[in-house]
């Protein structure tokens, strides 16, 4: 989502539900590392049964609410089931969990930034720990995971593709696939490039980086900027990093989403096609 915090639909804008295929909610997850609850909802592969032996690879995704359903979402949604439904059924995306982690209004800023400015953010890593210590071991309990970091990826738009490439870079025991969709890389002057430029080493992470040319050119310039700082730490483009720029894309739900679908395609490519 943009980086300001719109409201919800009203009560009386009744909006339909969209949601595809077996997509569960968890509502009020309490974390001791954060204020404020916040729902959880799951999207289950098809052909996921509790009473199988099969296991998945789990992708989590930041502003939940925009990912699965337009009743819940602030203005579109991603369509992230209809696209995962789609291309795991025609065999072009392996069959993966994922997890919608609902923001939190208002303190969205605070939560999804890993440095303070002008008197905001900087809860981040905040965020991080209820995600590697709570989120992520209930999910691993409740639904059939490959909990290694080598099955297991995170993703977001905007602050919440700053907040992901903040936190793959801190946790690379914990993911090794990132989706980093129109990243507020301008944030606190730039931090998250001082972060890629001051790695000892190229990480073990598999990374997906995106921006809209309809996003202004300040934004391209800063994921241009993004990309050749994790090339010249070794990133590779076209094996291990892809980066693409969205002929037409703007800073918005439609647009992200209509490039979910080759999000899934490289971060969960069908067994032997890695």
């Amino acid at each position: 989502m943009s980086d300001a915090s719109p409201a919800a639909p009203s009560a009386e804008q009744v909006v339909e539900h969209t949601i595809t295929g077996d997509v569960r909610l968890h509502e009020d997850f309490h974390s001791r590392f954060l204020e404020h609850d916040r729902s959880i909802v799951v999207y289950l592969p098809p052909g996921y049964h509790a009473d199988s032996a099969d296991r998945y690879p789990v992708l989590y995704l930041h502003d939940g609410q925009n990912v699965f359903d337009r009743a819940t979402s602030f203005g579109e949604e991603w369509h992230a089931d209809e696209s995962a439904q789609a291309l795991i059924a025609a065999g072009e995306v392996a069959p993966v969990i994922i997890v919608g982690i609902y923001n939190t209004g208002e303190h969205r800023v605070d939560e999804y930034t890993p440095t303070c400015e002008k008197g905001r953010g900087g809860r981040a890593d905040d965020y991080g720990q209820m995600l590697i210590e709570e989120l992520k071991p209930f999910i691993d309990q409740t639904y059939k995971t490959l909990p290694s970091a080598a099955s297991t990826a995170l993703g977001g738009s905007s602050l919440g593709g700053l907040l992901t490439m903040h936190l793959g870079l801190r946790y690379p025991t914990a993911f090794s696939r990132l989706a980093v969709l129109s990243p507020a890389v301008w944030w606190d002057g730039r931090v998250l490039l001082r972060e890629v430029e001051s790695l000892e080493h190229k990480l073990p992470l598999r990374i997906w980086l995106d921006a809209g040319t309809g996003e202004g050119a300040t934004t391209l310039d800063d994921a241009r900027a993004l990309r050749d700082a994790l090339v010249a730490k070794g990133w590779v483009p076209g094996e291990d990093l892809v980066y693409l720029e969205a002929q037409g894309g703007e800073h918005n739900e439609s647009s992200w989403g209509a490039r979910f679908g080759d999000v899934l395609r490289f971060l969960f490519p069908p067994a032997g096609r890695a």
